[in-house]
């Protein structure tokens, strides 16, 4: 488990190397098409199929995270 030191860390580290990024798209690309495979090869080459896998994927990240935050606020922390 990272202690808030690296965690503060590695967050300005991450906040500079984008600061200093000139084109944040080339350089998010290969992750995105890297993506767009992983469902299209899901879905058997069905591009229709293959968005909707896309969209329930980002679905269940949202689940996830509202799930996350009102365990936390539960608990009695501050996200």
């Amino acid at each position: 488990m990272a202690t808030p030191e690296h965690r503060l860390a590695s967050s300005i580290g991450a906040h500079e190397s984008w600061a200093n990024t000139k084109d944040r798209a080339a350089r998010t690309a290969p992750g995105r098409a890297a993506l767009d495979r992983k469902f299209l090869e899901q879905a058997e080459g069905d591009p229709i199929r293959a968005e909707h896998l896309r969209k329930a994927y980002f679905k269940r990240l949202a689940l996830k995270s509202a799930q996350a935050r009102r365990a936390r606020k539960a608990g009695g922390r501050d996200a």
